[in-house]
Formats: C-alpha cells, sequence, structure tokens
C-alpha cells in the first residue's frame, strides 16, 4: 500500500501512524539509500541497551560501575 509522506524544510517525516503501529517498540531506524529510495530498517533494542536499562533501573550510574572497575582491578 503506497502513503504520502512529506519532507518538511527541516528535512524531517512524519511517518503514518498505519505504518508504524507496526513498530511499537521502535525509537530509531537505520536509513540508507537502494535503488534510488529510501529505506528505514527497524533498529530493535540491543543487550547493550537492555543491560543500561537494568543498570538505570537499579539505580546504578556510570560513575558506580568504574569504581566498581577501579576496586576489582586492586584486589
Amino acid at each position: 500500500m503506497l502513503m504520502l509522506a512529506k519532507k518538511t524544510s527541516k528535512n524531517q517525516i512524519t511517518l503514518p501512524k498505519s505504518i508504524v503501529k507496526h513498530f511499537p517498540d521502535t525509537e530509531y531506524f537505520d536509513v540508507l539509500e537502494e535503488d534510488g529510495r529510501i529505506v528505514l530498517v527497524p533498529l530493535r533494542p540491543s543487550r547493550a541497551d537492555e543491560v543500561r536499562a537494568k543498570l538505570a533501573k537499579l539505580g546504578i550510574s556510570k560513575e558506580d560501575v568504574g569504581d566498581a572497575i577501579l576496586w576489582a582491578r586492586q584486589t
């Protein structure tokens, strides 16, 4: 099904609701040009993102991780 999307003066495009409903958890897309077409590939959260989310939920900061690394290297 073909749908219309307009590029704004700031190079932004709003994707049609009927399309994005198929990607409810997707926040980012890889963008590439393929044979004169713009192709959007949804990025799924990576394992690293899952770990960062878990650390944030536990209240562990970047500094905490750095401190833990320093502590581990001393033993």
